[in-house]
């Protein structure tokens, strides 16, 4: 099962009116900060079409914005009844939030289109073994005798 392909500039005027439409009424100026800032870096991906950092930049940058979403609205979303607008900005910001995720999904597409390969490697016997390696030329340096 193949994928569909989802343009970056769809996603990003997806995030931006939501964002613009969620910042309306009640949320800090923190929460639009945050996500126009992305948003910017999103542009950035757009103009460079070849740039994996860009688009890396832009995935880290919307998976931080989910953390600092949830934060934002945890503090900040009242316990009494909205009225009409601020019933439709806390809509609008939480469909911006749901929607993250699946944008992250496709930006990783993205990345990996573009050639961007991100691979962890943990295996800490391996990386302490090649540190300890007698091939440096300080072990050359102290092996001489004056």
């Amino acid at each position: 099962m193949e994928i569909p392909a989802i343009n970056l500039k769809a996603i990003v005027l997806a995030h931006w009116l939501l964002t613009v439409w969620g910042s309306m009424v009640w949320l800090p100026p923190s929460y639009s900060w945050g996500n126009f800032s992305v948003l910017a870096v999103g542009v950035w991906a757009i103009a460079q079409r070849d740039s994996v950092d860009a688009v890396l930049m832009f995935l880290m940058g919307m998976a931080v914005t989910i953390l600092t979403d949830v934060i934002h609205f945890g503090i900040f979303y009242p316990l009494m009844e909205f009225a009409g607008e601020r019933r439709f900005t806390a809509g609008m910001a939480i469909l911006n939030l749901l929607l993250k995720p699946i944008s992250c999904f496709f930006v990783y597409q993205m990345y990996r289109e573009r050639g961007g390969d991100y691979n962890v490697n943990f295996d800490l016997e391996t990386s302490v073994d090649s540190r300890c390696t007698t091939d440096s030329a300080d072990s050359a340096f102290f092996g001489r005798r004056y």
